[in-house]
């Protein structure tokens, strides 16, 4: 049996085929803005969601996160998207999995790096399941200032709170990296704001390209935006390839 297509795929029309990194400041909005997302289950690694009417299963080591998403896998529940608040807490419960599983005390006590790649593949490996379940996935982190030096000065950059090793993986899977950011107005008022074209002060990122550079922090307008950037999409059929001979 041929394992070559033999027809393109087609651009994921539905937000909720999607995987997005939403950080930002504390209290931004993170967390009510993703409770609007289709379906929306947490799983909670910390407290936080008090004041939020939702469905929320409660993370506590990543045995739960394990547990949770083989639930999530079976089907026959009525979540759309899952939301991992916050994924920078599963990273450090993965990290306590991993060294209990090998018996350390630290990720160096392997050597020559063994622990650090045991815990970023195993990290991988549940976030790449996750993401191809037929579910949407929203990864909420906080964000810091890191200090960028360059040979002709120095800048500051707003990053996701996640360790180096762990924010290139997720950077590296996610469809959308949205930045939660507060900008101040002539009329001091504060404006909330997301942040979703890539800029040396800041990540963000949209490979789906449908977004505007900036949107009112409201998932509504930001659905609204996206639905408006897809609706063209969905009527057109998928062009087959060429038929083998």
């Amino acid at each position: 049996m041929s394992i070559l297509p033999t027809a393109k795929t087609q651009p994921k029309p539905d937000l909720a085929d999607l995987t997005v990194l939403v950080y930002g400041q504390t209290k931004v909005g993170k967390s009510t803005f993703c409770s609007h997302s289709e379906g929306a289950l947490f799983l909670a690694t910390e407290p936080g969601l008090n004041a939020l009417d939702v469905y929320q299963a409660p993370i506590q080591s990543w045995q739960d996160l394990l547990n949770g998403c083989a639930e999530i896998e079976k089907g026959g529940h009525p979540f759309r998207t899952v939301i991992i608040d916050t994924i920078d807490n599963a990273y450090k419960f993965c990290t306590d999995y991993i060294l209990k599983k090998h018996d350390i005390d630290h990720e160096s006590d392997l050597g020559y790096g063994k622990g650090y790649a045991l815990i970023n593949n195993e990290f991988q490996r549940v976030l790449t399941k996750l993401a191809f379940l037929p579910c949407g996935l929203f990864l909420i982190s906080h964000a810091k200032e890191i200090e960028i030096e360059t040979r002709t000065g120095k800048y500051t950059r707003t990053v996701p709170t996640l360790p180096d090793k762990a924010r290139k993986i997720v950077l590296g899977m996610v469809d959308m990296i949205l930045y939660f950011d507060l900008e101040d107005g002539e009329d001091k008022t504060t404006r909330r704001l997301i942040r979703t074209k890539p800029s040396k002060y800041y990540e963000a990122g949209d490979r789906t390209g449908r977004l505007p550079e900036t949107l009112d922090l409201d998932f509504r307008r930001f659905l609204d935006a996206y639905s408006a950037a897809v609706a063209p999409l969905k009527p057109q059929a998928a062009a087959k390839a060429p038929a083998a001979k």
